[in-house]
């Protein structure tokens, strides 16, 4: 099986298009379908199906879009530390991960702190939820990721090295507007009858098992597609939300934070492969460490 045919059916699955496919890889829309035909047959097994909005990957096509992605990655790698052995480059960018909320708050002043340490690191920074990030550390396209145990927790994987940098305070995020802000902790059982939204299912797990030990439900009855959804429904006075502390430094202006009592926490950790790992990693990590105990709000 050739890459780029892997490349094209990866293509094609992260853009849901045949078409889209097409134009990004500059080829025809007829030269995808074909090769997507013929791995098909390879593999004996259907890998797209169509629908409405253009194509998506069968069960199949899923585990095999993984795992091709993953190959993808690692020819990637080996093509750039090729040429980085020839230009006399031998360490390559740094490749970090982090959480939305991790990548607003606590990694750019690690970043900073490690390039003024340390010079001109090439770097880049992907943000993702954990269990993605994890993957990517694992198929070898991240050196580094910042984490979180958020539900539904972090795999324990023998290939992977894992640093706890601490646990971090949930609080509420609340339009300025709102008779709470700044009056101090609250009781989750005064806020139980407002509306709430929330962007992913581990923040909803944390915020509801915190209103169950309260012995109260909260009404989760608005869904955000992203952090910045939530934050402006929030800012709009739709709702209020749960969101970690880490992030309050970088939040929008029209917005509040009120800390829980007792709080619901997560805790933050670093990832590293245990094989190879990047030179700028570790003091990388270091940097982290630093950031989150200097940059985290006080206790409620």
């Amino acid at each position: 099986m050739e890459l780029t045919v892997w490349q094209t059916f990866v293509t094609v699955c992260r853009l849901g298009s045949l078409s889209a496919a097409a134009t990004e890889l500059n080829h025809t829309q007829s030269a995808v379908s074909r090769q997507i035909a013929g791995l098909e047959r390879q593999l004996g097994v259907r890998l797209v199906e169509r629908h409405a909005r253009g194509v998506r990957p069968t069960p199949a096509g899923e585990v095999f879009r993984r795992h091709a992605q993953a190959t993808l990655n690692e020819a990637d790698r080996a093509v750039r530390a090729v040429r980085e052995v020839r230009d006399g480059a031998f360490d390559g960018p740094l490749a970090i991960g982090a959480t939305p909320s991790l990548a607003a708050g606590i990694v750019p002043d690690a970043i900073g702190s490690l390039l003024k340490d340390a010079g001109a690191v090439p770097w880049s920074l992907v943000p993702g939820l954990s269990a993605h990030l994890h993957h990517r550390v694992i198929a070898g396209d991240l050196d580094v990721a910042v984490v979180t145990d958020a539900p539904p927790g972090l795999p324990h994987d023998p290939r992977i090295e894992r640093r706890f940098l601490g646990l971090d305070d949930m609080v509420v995020v609340l339009p300025t507007g709102h008779p709470r802000a700044g009056r101090g902790p609250v009781h989750i059982q005064t806020l139980a009858d407002e509306t709430w939204v929330e962007d992913n299912d581990g923040s909803e797990a944390l915020l509801r098992r915190h209103a169950a030990r309260a012995g109260v439900t909260v009404r989760i009855d608005l869904t955000a597609a992203d952090l910045l959804g939530k934050l402006a429904l929030v800012a709009s006075g739709h709702a209020i939300a749960l969101i970690p502390g880490t992030l309050t430094r970088a939040l929008r202006t029209d917005v509040t934070t009120a800390p829980l009592v007792d709080p619901p926490t997560r805790g933050i950790y670093t990832i590293t492969p245990l094989r190879d790992p990047h030179p700028s990693a570790a003091p990388l990590c270091e940097h982290l460490s630093k950031a989150f105990n200097t940059g985290r709000p006080p206790a409620g």
